[in-house]
């Protein structure tokens, strides 16, 4: 488990909280204790980053020197309301179809 000088306090409920990096290169906030009862495989790397995967499929069981970790979002007693961001794609539009203009110029 990583030392204390990476542990930070949550904005919402000032819950102990890490940062963590996902499999996908997301920011992720993770429990700063360890939880048996987490769904997450938290390692440090060797650049002293925080790296965590999701345990389950055919990677179930902790390897190395993983600790299990909660996601911060499951226990948040003060999350931060959710907005709906707009897509940079808006989406198609039925064609216009005008009744009775056929033939006419």
């Amino acid at each position: 488990m990583p030392s204390d000088h990476t542990v930070v306090a949550c904005d919402g409920c000032h819950a102990r909280i890490r940062w963590a990096i996902t499999e996908r290169g997301r920011r992720q906030a993770v429990n700063a204790d360890a939880d048996q009862a987490g769904n997450l495989a938290a390692r440090t790397d060797h650049t002293g980053t925080l790296r965590v995967r999701v345990l389950c499929g055919e990677r179930d069981r902790l390897e190395g020197g993983e600790w299990r970790a909660m996601p911060h979002a499951a226990t948040c007693r003060s999350p931060r309301p959710r907005t709906h961001r707009t897509s940079s794609r808006p989406g198609r539009r039925a064609p216009v179809v005008r009744y009775g203009s056929w033939g006419r110029n």
